[in-house]
Parts: C-alpha cells; sequence; structure tokens
C-alpha cells in the first residue's frame, strides 16, 4: 500500500510592493451543471481497479506483464497488424536490381515477397504485401541514401507486379506459365522409378501427390478428386481417372505472347504478330494437354491400387464359381464321374446301334442274293422252254 508523508511547507512572505488586483467590471458568468460522461484510458484503468478490487500498484503490474507479454509476441512490444502470414522474405541482389523494362521475366510473387504463398495468396494478403514494399522502397524514404540508386527501378516492379496480380484475368495468364513450377513440371516420376523403389506402393504416393496437387489449380471444375491413398474403393479409383482422363484445363498462354514493335502502326505488321501468337498459344496449349495425360497415363500403369482392385475381382468371379458349384449339391469329382458314366453309356449305345445296324446289313445282303438265284433259275428255265 501506499504512504502518505506530509511535509511542512512555510509559503514565503509578500513583497513590500504587491498590491490587489482591481476587481474586473466584466461580469462573471452564471454557473451550469454539466453531464460529464466517463470515457478514456483513465477512467478504464479506474474501471479494472474497481470490478478487480486492485490497488494502483497492483494494477500497475498487471499492465507491466501484459506489455511484456505482447513484447514477447511480437516482437515490439506493441500490437501490430495481422499480416494474414504474409511474413517477410529476403530480398536478394538479382531481385533488388531487376530491370523494370523486362518486366515479363520478373517472378511478381517474389517481388511482393509472396514467394511461399504464389497461386494461393489471397487479394487481402497481396494487398498487405504491397503495402509493406511501398513502405519500405519509396523512393522518398531512399533519397539521398548512398547505394540505392536502383530503389527507384525496383519500385517500378513492385507497382507492375501489384498491377498484375491485382488483375483477375492477367493474374490467370501469368500463374499459367509461372517460371516457379517450371522444374517441377520437368520432374515427373516415371513408370520405373516407381517399379524399382523398395516401398512402390509409398513411392507412387508421395511422388505423384502433389503432381496431381499442383495440376488441380488448372481446373475449372472444383472440387478436384486428388489421388487418395491405397485403401480406396474401385469407384473412388475409377472416379479419380475419369476426371482426369477429361480434365478440362482453364490453362492459357497468353502472357508469353510477343509484342507488337513499339512505334509500328502497320497493320499487317500487328495481324501477323497476333496470327503468330494465336499459333504459339495452341501449341503450347496441345503440348500442355499431351504433358498431362502422359502423367495420367503412367500413373494408372503403376497404380497399387488397380493390380489389388483386379486381384479382389478374380477372387470374387472364384468363390462365385465355388459357390455355384456347392449350391447345386456336386462336387467336382462326383461331376466327373458321372460324365464318365454318361460317356460309357453313350459309348455302348452306339456300339449296339452298330452291331444291329451290321446284322440287318448281313440279312439284306443275303436276300438280295437268293433273289437274285431265283431270278436267274427262272431265266434259265424259260431259256430251256424256248428251245
Amino acid at each position: 500500500m501506499a504512504t502518505v508523508v506530509e511535509l511542512p511547507i512555510v509559503p514565503q512572505p509578500l513583497p513590500a510592493s504587491w498590491s490587489a488586483p482591481s476587481s474586473s467590471a466584466q461580469s462573471i458568468s452564471p454557473l451550469v451543471e454539466r453531464r460529464l460522461l466517463p470515457a478514456g484510458q483513465a477512467y478504464l484503468a479506474h474501471v479494472r481497479r474497481a470490478v478487480h478490487n486492485l490497488s494502483f500498484e497492483e494494477h500497475d503490474k498487471h499492465a507491466e506483464e501484459e506489455r511484456k507479454r505482447l513484447e514477447a509476441l511480437n516482437g515490439t512490444g506493441a500490437a501490430v497488424e495481422d499480416d494474414l502470414g504474409v511474413g517477410d522474405e529476403e530480398e536478394p541482389e538479382d531481385l533488388l536490381t531487376l530491370d523494370p523494362k523486362e518486366w515479363k521475366k520478373q517472378d511478381h510473387y517474389a517481388v511482393l515477397g509472396l514467394s511461399h504463398l504464389r497461386y494461393k495468396a489471397t487479394p487481402d494478403q497481396i494487398k498487405i504485401a504491397h503495402r509493406k514494399k511501398v513502405l519500405k522502397h519509396h523512393p522518398d524514404k531512399k533519397a539521398g541514401v548512398a547505394g540505392d540508386s536502383n530503389d527507384d527501378a525496383f519500385f517500378k516492379c513492385i507497382q507492375k507486379a501489384f498491377e498484375v496480380l491485382t488483375n483477375p484475368e492477367r493474374r490467370r495468364q501469368f500463374d499459367s506459365v509461372d517460371p516457379y513450377f517450371d522444374i517441377f513440371e520437368a520432374d515427373v516420376p516415371t513408370a520405373s522409378q516407381v517399379q524399382k523403389a523398395k516401398d512402390p506402393a509409398k513411392f507412387f504416393f508421395e511422388s505423384f501427390g502433389p503432381v496431381f496437387e499442383r495440376e488441380a489449380r488448372f481446373s475449372r471444375k472444383q472440387p478436384v478428386p486428388l489421388l487418395g491413398s491405397i485403401d480406396d474403393p474401385k469407384e473412388v479409383v475409377e472416379g479419380f481417372y475419369d476426371f482426369w482422363y477429361n480434365f478440362d484445363s482453364w490453362r492459357s498462354f497468353e502472357y508469353l505472347d510477343k509484342e507488337v514493335n513499339e512505334g509500328s502502326d502497320n497493320r499487317d505488321d500487328k495481324r501477323y504478330t497476333e496470327k503468330k501468337n494465336k499459333a504459339e498459344r495452341a501449341r503450347r496449349k496441345k503440348e500442355d494437354t499431351a504433358r498431362l495425360r502422359g502423367i495420367v497415363d503412367t500413373a494408372l500403369s503403376v497404380d497399387p491400387r488397380i493390380k489389388r482392385i483386379r486381384q479382389e475381382e478374380k477372387e470374387a468371379r472364384e468363390a462365385k464359381k465355388r459357390n455355384k458349384g456347392q449350391a447345386n449339391g456336386q462336387k467336382p469329382q462326383q461331376n466327373a464321374e458321372e460324365e464318365k458314366r454318361k460317356a460309357e453309356e453313350e459309348a455302348k449305345r452306339k456300339e449296339e446301334e452298330e452291331k444291329v445296324a451290321r446284322a440287318e446289313a448281313k440279312k439284306a445282303k443275303a436276300a438280295a442274293a437268293n433273289a437274285a438265284k431265283k431270278a436267274r433259275r427262272a431265266q434259265r428255265a424259260a431259256e430251256g422252254g424256248a428251245a
């Protein structure tokens, strides 16, 4: 608790030349009662002390602890604005020395410090990143500082990146050819790599899973089925490959179009350049479709789920045959004996029929011979009577 110390204070005597001021002729305004509204930091501090029954020392101690907590949380001791995960990326020398005239070759996400988010960055995150870069690299803040002669050029790169990424159509064009993903598109696992892996099933999902996740960003249809897991049923696996074999991509290649020569007013040149750009876009689109189709073909050929499903179907067919035989009360050995017995009976019946046929043929032959003898006798008797 605070202690009160009383100090004796003795006022100095008035000087001999002092005289009381003369009264003013103006009238004094009447007293007016006014209602004061409790507000402000002092009042809020009073309320906290009253509600929590704190002394001034306890309140000050609590405020100091809160300040230290915020300092540990934000690193500055003061509450800072939530940057939505934008953060502060490093700025290498080659990034700071970009030429704004070559803006089509720059990585707009890296310029704004969004390399870790890229196509996943939201409009709000892009605005926050732009504001951070402007506050750091505005030419007015760097004027007269040695070693910052290119900061004006980099500021132009920042403005161009913000212009591209805040325009939905132009951002989609840039996302279609984002140079960051070039190395990933070329690094797709092959069938032999999966087959030679120590654990082919694990390698398949770990290597092809990120591939399909990256390609899914180009799909017009959402949501996009991803690779899944080894235990997926047949319907899920068939739905996955059906979707990717009929993949509808919005990816375009207008961002790589060649610009018409500056200062050229020749309409033939413009038409020729547009024609070349259109043909080049169609070629790139065709190659990209074939590339994606090749990825799906490779995945299908080594998918361990396909082998598992085929084995399950084979076992189901065999089980069905066994159940059918058991339902008819016939065992394989009994069936073989029955067929053998029927074959023997059929052979015996055919033998008897052939025996009867041979006997009939023999009787017919004997009757024909007797008839021939009678005919010859009758002919000789007729010839003897005539003579």
